[in-house]
C-alpha cells in the first residue's frame, strides 16, 4: 500500500451503472486529492456486471477518463482487491451490492496490515428507503451525504439503531459547476444572447413508470413548443432503447413520440447535462437530480405537480423548494423563484456560495482531511464492521449477498462464476449477449406480454 506522503494515490471505482460511475468516478478526483491540491491521482475503473452495465456509448458521454476501466463480477472484484494496492476505494453500488462488498472486502482483508480507506454515497436525490438503504452502506469508513439535510439524516438513522455514525462526512454532489446562467437582459424579448429560448425536459428512466403518465407528460411538452413557437423545447434523454441506467426503462420516450407529430421546434437530445445546460432558459423535471445541478447555476427550475406531489414520483422531496409548478403555470409564463435557505440546505451554492457560507470549492475539504487522517492512522485501518451481520440479521444479510454468489462469510459460494480465475474472451462475449438478450425482454418481450394478459 503506498504511504499517504506519496505525490500519488491509487484509487478505485466499482460503479454498477453509467449514473453511479459518473459520480463516483467525479467523488473519487474531489475527495481524493488533498486539500493542498499536490497529490496526483490514479483512477482505475470496474464496473460491475449487471443488466445496468454502461455501455460504451454511455460511459463516453459521461466524460471522466480512467486509467484503467474494466468490467468485473462482484466476486472478480474481490479477488482483484486481495492482490492490488489501493488507497482509495469508492464503492458507488446500489446498498445491497455494497453490503455485499463490504462483507467481502471484510474477508479478502482479513489479516493484512494495510487497506484502502473505502467510501459510498448516493448518486442524487435520496427520496424514497432511506433507512434501508443507509443500513447497507454502514460499514464503509466514509458514507458521504450530498447536503446538510442528507447529514443530518443519516446521522439520526445510525443513532436510532445503535450504530456507529462517525462516517457520515457532508459533502456536495460531485457535478455541479459550469457556467451560471448569465438570465435574460429583456424577459419579454426570447431571442437573444443564446439564441432561442430554450425549454428542457429532464426526462428519467423510472419516474414516471407507466405509459399514460409518460403519454401525458410528453404531450404537455410538445404542447408547450406548439403554444410558443419561437421557444427551442428540449426533451433530454438519459439512454437511448436498449441500454440501461440506474432504474429499468420499459417505456423509452424514444418510442412513445413515434405516434405523435411534433412541431419543427421540439427536438430530443442526448449527451452530457451539464453541455444541455450550458444553453438552457427554463429547466423542466419530475424529481431529477438535474433540477439540483439547474438550480446550482441559477437556471430557472420548475419541479412538475401535474401528476401530484407523491413519494412515489420522489418530487415530494422540492417541498419548500419554490420551484414547484404545473404545464398550465408555465405555458403561461411562470417563472418560478428558487427560496434561498432551502437550496442551501440541499447543498447547492447557487451562484457560488451559500447562504450559509464557504463555497462548492471547500465542500469536499471535510471528506479530504478525514481520508488523509485515516490513510495516516498508526497501524493502519481497522476491519470493516458492517452494521448487518449473520447474528444480527439472519433472515436478509444471506439473501443479499447470495445475489452476488457470496456465502455468509463474504466468501465465494460454490459454483461461483469466475470465483477462481479472470474470465477468458469468450466468456465476455457471452456476457454481452446475455445482456443484450435481457434488455431486449425488458423493454420489447415484457411490455407485450402485460398488454396480452390485460386482454
Amino acid at each position: 500500500m503506498p504511504e499517504s506522503a506519496t505525490k500519488t494515490r491509487r484509487v478505485a471505482v466499482l460503479a454498477d451503472s453509467d449514473t453511479r460511475w459518473k459520480w463516483g468516478a467525479l467523488t473519487a478526483s474531489r475527495i481524493a486529492q488533498e486539500n493542498t491540491g499536490e497529490a496526483d491521482i490514479r483512477l482505475d475503473g470496474y464496473l460491475l456486471r449487471g443488466r445496468a452495465t454502461p455501455t460504451p456509448r454511455q460511459l463516453h458521454e459521461v466524460g471522466v477518463h480512467a486509467d484503467l476501466l474494466r468490467e468485473v463480477t462482484a466476486v472478480e472484484f474481490l479477488r482483484t482487491m486481495a492482490r492490488e494496492s489501493y488507497d482509495v476505494l469508492v464503492l458507488a453500488l446500489v446498498g445491497g451490492g455494497v453490503q455485499a462488498v463490504l462483507h467481502g472486502l471484510k474477508r479478502v482483508w482479513e489479516g493484512q496490515p494495510q487497506r484502502p480507506v473505502v467510501v459510498t454515497g448516493y448518486v442524487g436525490v435520496v427520496y424514497e428507503k432511506l433507512a434501508d438503504g443507509l443500513l447497507l452502506r454502514h460499514g464503509a469508513d466514509l458514507v458521504l451525504a450530498n447536503s446538510r439535510q442528507d447529514a443530518e439524516r443519516f446521522r439520526a438513522v445510525y443513532e436510532g439503531v445503535g450504530a456507529d455514525a462517525s462516517a457520515v462526512t457532508e459533502v456536495a454532489l460531485p457535478f455541479l459547476g459550469g457556467k451560471p446562467y448569465p438570465g435574460e437582459s429583456d424577459p419579454s424579448a426570447e431571442q437573444g444572447r443564446r439564441g432561442p429560448y430554450t425549454v428542457v425536459f429532464a426526462a428519467q428512466p423510472s419516474v414516471p413508470d407507466n405509459r399514460r403518465d409518460r403519454t401525458y407528460l410528453l404531450n404537455r411538452l410538445i404542447q408547450h413548443a406548439r403554444k410558443h413557437p419561437e421557444r427551442e423545447v428540449l426533451l433530454k434523454l438519459r439512454s437511448k432503447p436498449g441500454e440501461h441506467t440506474t432504474h429499468i426503462e420499459e417505456l423509452p420516450y424514444q418510442k412513445l413520440v413515434q405516434r405523435l407529430d411534433p412541431p419543427a421546434n421540439f427536438r430530443l437530445v442526448y449527451g452530457n447535462m451539464g453541455e444541455v445546460l450550458d444553453r438552457t432558459d427554463l429547466l423542466v423535471t419530475i424529481s431529477s437530480t438535474a433540477a439540483l445541478e439547474s438550480l446550482h447555476r441559477r437556471i430557472p427550475t420548475v419541479v412538475l405537480t401535474d401528476l401530484g406531489v407523491r413519494e412515489v414520483l420522489g418530487n415530494h422531496h422540492f417541498v419548500g423548494s419554490g420551484c414547484l409548478a404545473s404545464w398550465d403555470q408555465l405555458d403561461d409564463g411562470h417563472r418560478p423563484v428558487p427560496d434561498e435557505e432551502w437550496v442551501a440546505r440541499q447543498g447547492v451554492c447557487a451562484g457560488g456560495t451559500p447562504s450559509g457560507g464557504g463555497s462548492y470549492a471547500t465542500a469536499f475539504d471535510a471528506a479530504r482531511e478525514r481520508i488523509t487522517e485515516l490513510l495516516d492512522r498508526p497501524g493502519g485501518l481497522p476491519a470493516l464492521t458492517p452494521y448487518y451481520t449473520p447474528a444480527t440479521a439472519p433472515g436478509y444479510l444471506p439473501g443479499i449477498l447470495a445475489r452476488h454468489h457470496l456465502g455468509p462469510d463474504g466468501g465465494p459460494l460454490p459454483g461461483a462464476p469466475a470465483h477462481d480465475k479472470d474470465p477468458g474472451p469468450v466468456r465476455q462475449i457471452v456476457r454481452r449477449a446475455a445482456r443484450g438478450a435481457y434488455r431486449h425482454g425488458v423493454q420489447r418481450v415484457a411490455p407485450v406480454i402485460r398488454r396480452m394478459g390485460e386482454l
